[in-house]
């Protein structure tokens, strides 16, 4: 029930944070399961949000072990349809639980839903696809093994900036892979060589390559706001931007203390915004009605619709 409602927020918030989400192939987002979404990974548990929300199938994604170490932290995980997988560097004696991890995945499979993995191993952000680990050909194996229609979708992520409120995200999805393409004779070495060379061949091009100092190269990419529809959004966007300010620049701030040095910032931000947008939005409503009652109904309206507008607006500079 909690992952259910989160989606629906989640994906009716996305629209205030996001200058948009384009996504290539839009019929993927139907595909019916069993399903192996094989992701690349610049922008930390962000880059799991989108994902699940623009399937309709429920989507369980594979995260970082360390984040599943507290019991109540890895019931709450779990309620939200993630699971661990562990690395070598996160403790050698953790890596049985990846086995776990793999059979829940199995199950997964078998209630035709879909599974989202990071076929590189971990989160960089920058626009380059990075060598892919075994994980993924490992799990797609151990799915037709077992006779699973399982099918692997490979998915390029790419975000017009890492830290910039308002930022474009591009999806491109490239052909399915299936069992029927390797063949049974070979070794399970030799197959997983195969199917990250396959899987390679298929990220290669949905995966931007841009140097992160070429702005000419992120803006043919990615496009920008043209001149006249900044000019329409101009006053409801710096309005939203004032009525934003205390909470988006106190986050921000400690959200900079902490984060700022990760690969972690950006999803961070967007994970405490998204939490205490709720209560932001209620506060000022409270306030806004100890004038009138008018003003504190208006306040609900206004500060979606205006965030939208700053979103749309698209900040040039960050």
């Amino acid at each position: 029930m909690l992952y259910q409602v989160l989606k629906i927020y989640v994906r009716f918030i996305s629209h205030l944070f996001f200058h948009s989400i384009n996504v290539d192939k839009k019929e993927l987002l139907k595909t019916s399961g069993p399903l192996l979404i094989a992701s690349n990974h610049p922008n930390s548990f962000l880059d799991a949000i989108i994902f699940d929300i623009l399937f309709d199938i429920p989507v369980t994604s594979l995260a970082r072990g360390d984040a599943f170490k507290n019991k109540r932290i890895f019931r709450l995980l779990r309620s939200l349809k993630m699971l661990p997988v562990y690395r070598i560097r996160e403790g050698a004696e953790n890596l049985n639980i990846n086995y776990e991890t793999f059979d829940s995945c199995i199950e997964i499979f078998k209630q035709k839903e879909g599974v989202l993995i990071f076929s590189e191993g971990l989160c960089v952000n920058e626009w380059h696809l990075r060598p892919l680990k075994k994980g993924t050909a490992r799990l797609a194996f151990k799915a037709w093994d077992e006779e699973i229609p399982l099918k692997i979708l490979p998915a390029g992520i790419n975000y017009s900036s890492f830290r910039k409120y308002g930022k474009r995200i591009i999806i491109n999805f490239g052909n399915f892979l299936e069992a029927g393409q390797f063949e049974a004779a070979i070794t399970d070495g030799e197959k997983n060589t195969l199917f990250n060379k396959m899987l390679k061949e298929e990220l290669q091009p949905l995966v931007y390559e841009i140097d992160k100092r070429d702005r000419a190269g992120l803006e043919n990419k990615f496009g920008k706001t043209s001149a006249a529809a900044r000019l329409l959004l101009a006053l409801p966007a710096l309005t939203g931007a004032i009525l934003h300010a205390p909470l988006y620049l106190f986050v921000r701030l400690i959200v900079k203390l902490f984060f700022n040095k990760t690969d972690h910032h950006d999803s961070v931000m967007f994970g405490v915004l998204l939490l205490s947008y709720p209560f932001y939005i209620a506060l000022l409503s409270i306030i806004a009605g100890l004038f009138t009652t008018a003003w504190g109904w208006t306040m609900i309206i206004l500060l979606p619709v205006t965030a939208f507008c700053c979103a749309k607006y698209e900040v040039r500079k960050g």
